[in-house]
């Protein structure tokens, strides 16, 4: 297996985790919503913020071989 062919491994289990965590976070939303909580909870934020890093990484590991749609992620 080659390098690239491990970064491509690598990418698309991190897409499986950036949906698990989308999952997660909208769970979290309902059961706020059923407790009638008006705000977004702590846990769906953190959630949210961890799916956005993940999907970071995935897009990074794909950049410069058309994995990530022509977008170039932004540098930090």
């Amino acid at each position: 297996m080659t390098a690239e062919d491990r970064l491509d491994e690598l990418a698309g289990r991190l897409d499986v985790i950036a949906e698990e965590l989308a999952d997660l976070a909208l769970a979290e939303l309902r059961t706020a919503l059923e407790r009638g909580e008006s705000g977004r909870p702590v846990t769906e934020k953190r959630l949210t913020q961890a799916r956005r890093a993940v999907e970071k990484a995935s897009h990074l590991l794909q950049a410069g071989r058309g994995g990530a749609a022509g977008h170039e992620p932004d540098d930090d």
